[in-house]
């Protein structure tokens, strides 16, 4: 891959974790139940506590994310790029300055009829960044290569996996004590769903502005 071609993929990708985290605040503001992703980690968060370890959500996070990415690099190290380490470091700062941005529309206040479209439209933006940050092939965060590496090892439609792999999160979060709400179930369901939508059209968008002359 030429110089050039890198960081235009580099941008392309920081572009799509910006819309993807966008779409993660509007999640959170309707504040209808944290993510799969976040349930598991909550789940585990509550096992290791049982046996005596108190560790904070974020270094729970952190550490599966690490875990990940050290399977990654026995099974199949061209999955882990320059943009997985952006996209580890980078969503949590990104998810804080829209926050503070979104933070006068009182969303967490409103009342269902301002949430629940809220939590779709978080869905809908939340889908169309992944598949962005995905189609740049610049690297994919640690969560979402779950789903990746599976459709792409198994042959299986990457939509598909993501419903499973999120439905398997949020079961064993469960089993273990990680609580979970309406909006966990949608997300479960529809991020998926409106990611096999975008998914070509994303992967259009990205060879466009790849190809393009300086």
């Amino acid at each position: 891959m030429k110089i050039r071609e890198f960081f235009i993929r580099l941008a392309i990708l920081f572009c799509g974790l910006t819309i993807a985290h966008l779409g993660v605040t509007f999640f959170l503001l309707s504040n209808l139940g944290a993510d799969p992703f976040n349930v598991f980690i909550q789940g585990l968060r509550l096992l290791t506590a049982m046996t005596g370890i108190n560790l904070s959500h974020g270094i729970i996070h952190m550490s599966v994310c690490f875990l990940i990415i050290l399977i990654l690099l026995l099974i199949d190290k061209s999955y882990i790029k320059a943009g997985t380490i952006i996209c580890m470091f980078c969503g949590g700062p990104i998810i804080d300055f829209f926050t503070w941005l979104l933070k006068d529309f009182a969303i967490e206040s409103s009342g269902l009829t301002v949430k629940i479209p809220v939590l779709f439209l978080g869905c809908i933006i939340l889908s169309l960044g992944m598949t962005i940050v995905i189609r740049s092939e610049a690297g994919t965060g640690p969560n979402d290569l779950v789903a990746v590496v599976i459709s792409e090892k198994c042959k299986f439609r990457f939509g598909l996996t993501r419903i499973i792999t999120d439905g398997l999160f949020v079961l064993i979060g469960f089993m273990l004590g990680g609580k979970l709400g309406i909006g966990t179930i949608i997300c479960a369901f529809l991020v998926g769903f409106i990611a096999d939508i975008f998914m070509p059209y994303s992967e259009r968008l990205v060879k466009f502005l790849v190809s393009r002359p300086c």
